[in-house]
């Protein structure tokens, strides 16, 4: 089904990857008729190996939550119209931020980072993105999610040779401190404000966003004034944007958006 009208997507990648890893999200939905863009973060707009090379780098260490607002900010109001927002983890959360600025047709949020707000889930969360960033609080300004934590928090349920493969097609240092304004007022929002059609997607298998937590978040936006859809996916890790069955995830997002624009 192509649009009569051709409106834009802006992908928004999440925390310790390139944002190449949209690469056939943006060819499905382009097919659809749709403008496609991905834009990367913020001093990260450069190769695999170039950015891993300059590991440590203090341009990415320097990267905040508020800056990342700022910058995508700025892409979407160069556009012709307000666009649709999808984004995955971490680019979930800034999708939810995004939206509470008005800057948005409607909003998907794939697995994503949740908002500011204790829960005992929560805690579970922030307990593990301390652990395997070797200290998100320490001097060190970036760091390189290891292989292992790829493998069994990040991309499981796939074979050795698969998850190798992605993780050296796609992981990149990433900045603590961005990590740490996960903890700011930054990542607050007012769920009882009317916002634009939002769908929360989670997967069963995801082991650092479980599907509680992402209920737990859809739950929040609920309100009367606005539509709110969540799904839950079988057998799909976090990183389900790169999973064989990505296509099945992919139409569900294209099904919901002909619906709800």
């Amino acid at each position: 089904m192509y649009l009569s009208t051709t409106k834009t997507i802006v992908f928004i990648s999440g925390a310790f990857v390139s944002h190449f890893y949209w690469g056939k999200w943006l060819t499905f939905f382009e097919n659809k008729g749709y403008k496609v863009v991905a834009p990367p973060w913020l001093h990260k707009n450069d190769s695999i190996e170039n950015l891993r090379k300059q590991n440590p780098c203090v341009k990415i260490g320097s990267i905040s939550l508020f800056d990342l607002l700022c910058y995508y900010t700025e892409i979407i109001e160069k556009l012709p119209e307000k666009p649709i927002l999808v984004g995955h983890s971490y680019g979930g959360l800034l999708v939810q931020l995004l939206v509470q600025k008005d800057l948005a047709e409607a909003g998907i949020c794939i697995n994503s980072f949740p908002q500011k707000g204790f829960t005992t889930s929560k805690f579970s969360f922030y307990k593990k993105i301390i652990s395997f960033s070797f200290g998100i609080f320490s001097s060190k300004k970036t760091f390189l999610l290891p292989f292992e934590n790829w493998k069994n928090t990040f991309f499981n349920i796939q074979s050795i040779e698969v998850q190798k493969n992605k993780y050296d097609k796609f992981i990149i240092p990433e900045s603590k401190k961005a990590l740490r304004n996960l903890f700011s007022k930054h990542a607050k929002i007012n769920c009882r404000k009317k916002h634009v059609p939002l769908f929360f997607i989670s997967c069963s298998e995801d082991q650092i966003i479980p599907p509680k937590l992402v209920q737990w978040n859809f739950r929040k936006h609920r309100n009367i004034h606005s539509i709110t859809c969540y799904k839950e996916f079988r057998n799909k890790n976090h990183f389900v944007i790169l999973h064989p069955e990505w296509q099945e995830v992919a139409e569900s997002v294209a099904k919901w958006i002909e619906k709800v624009t």
